[in-house]
């Protein structure tokens, strides 16, 4: 019997550009314009069914974007229509949506659940009103807290909120404030990000005024209070990046040692192939990656030509796939076991990774993992830097500059 699926499906529609924003958008107040989208993520559709076959089991469905609540009720109930009539989604699946709360009501939040939705993701970033204006994000705290109460009364399963440190004009004070909002507001889960100030590649940052950003120092200071007043509050860090209430399905798979983890972030689905819809999406289909055009012209001139909109794609080696088992091995598990990797890829752990354990040994003597004859355990102090721990074993990057990959992604 196939695996169930998971879906991601790209909205890239916003009414308004916020300055920090790496993702790819189209800034628009013409809400026409997305009516034509859907019609071209339905055509995308039948021809990935083509290869799937007609009602195959979806176990994950993630709407992001741009602005997912740029649709209209109306577009929201036709798109979920579409989804279904082409896929299964099955009971206790994970159905999940990226907010923003400028555009949704409480109507629109019984509409999501209606719908089938029964995880909400908050884009807040910071409460301070000055850092707000600063980045072209004003949103009330007022307004969030009010959705967020309206959604546990509708009976969302989880509701998770966004921060990003690291942004123009804060400071450590300020974000200890939002902070201690966010507490207030007790979201079932939280992910905080850094702030990665890159205005050549990202156009929007380039209105962002470098001299208002934070130190590096005063970033670290940041992340720091972050950690203490979360896990002070009760969250478990869950690894790269997130947080969640011990109650929280998330929170509980960790202590169970069940997380995977895919282009969606951490998920207590089973590992699975992951469909990408829409413009600029990312899809993995067994050892393959594959992502789809960037731009709108070339997404809907490719779906015209009846083909599907894929315009690279990567297939992996046998040596990729075992280092992907690795570092999914250390983000999800936060260890490695020797003889579970030698079976399943038929080496000599030491051998192959003779390099890899160098430098982790290294690490050992910060305290960030312990190595034994068996395997490799990441620490309780490791586990927070468990990206950098991972990038260990990524032969795309230079595996001995590991103090200064420590430093760039904070």
């Amino acid at each position: 019997m196939a695996l169930p699926l998971s879906l991601y499906v790209h909205i890239p529609f916003c009414e308004s550009v916020c300055y920090y924003c790496a993702c790819n958008k189209v800034i628009t107040k013409h809400h026409e314009r997305a009516a034509e989208y859907l019609r071209y993520l339905s055509r995308e559709v039948e021809l990935q069914v083509q290869h799937f076959g007609q009602g195959h089991s979806v176990s994950q469905l993630h709407l992001g974007g741009g602005t997912p609540t740029f649709l209209s009720d109306t577009e929201l109930e036709d798109l979920m229509a579409m989804i279904r009539r082409n896929f299964t989604l099955v009971p206790g699946g994970e159905y999940s949506i990226e907010v923003d709360p400028r555009t949704v009501t409480d109507q629109r939040l019984q509409t999501l659940a209606r719908l089938g939705f029964n995880r909400l993701s908050f884009g807040v970033q910071d409460f301070d009103p000055a850092v707000q204006k600063a980045v072209h994000r004003v949103q009330p705290a007022e307004q969030v807290f009010a959705l967020v109460d309206t959604a546990r009364k509708i009976g969302f399963e989880s509701v998770n909120v966004d921060l990003i440190y690291g942004l123009p004009l804060q400071t450590p004070e300020s974000f200890s404030r939002t902070l201690a909002q966010v507490n207030a507001l007790r979201p079932d889960r939280i992910a905080l990000y850094a702030y990665a100030h890159l205005p050549s590649r990202f156009k929007p940052q380039r209105r962002i005024i470098a001299a208002e950003l934070p130190s590096g120092g005063d970033k670290l200071s940041m992340l720091s209070a972050s950690l203490d007043a979360l896990m002070g509050a009760g969250y478990v860090y869950v690894g790269m990046d997130h947080f969640a209430l011990p109650t929280d399905a998330l929170a509980v798979a960790k202590r169970q040692g069940r997380l995977h983890r895919n282009f969606q972030g951490y998920s207590t689905q089973p590992d699975c192939d992951l469909i990408a819809l829409g413009v600029s999406a990312i899809g993995r289909i067994g050892a393959t990656y594959s992502q789809n055009a960037k731009t709108l012209e070339e997404y809907y001139d490719a779906l015209d030509q009846g083909r599907l909109p894929i315009v690279r794609g990567l297939a992996l080696t046998r040596d990729d796939l075992l280092r992907r088992s690795v570092i999914m091995s250390i983000m999800c598990q936060g260890q490695l076991q020797y003889e579970s990797i030698e079976l399943g890829h038929l080496i000599d752990f030491k051998t192959y990774f003779a390099r890899e354990l160098e430098v982790l040994a290294g690490l050992a003597e910060h305290g960030l993992v312990t190595i034994d004859d068996s395997g490799v355990q990441v620490t309780a102090t490791g586990w927070f830097l468990v990206r950098a721990i991972a990038m260990v074993f990524d032969k795309n990057l230079q595996v001995d500059q590991d103090r200064a990959r420590f430093s760039r992604i904070i």
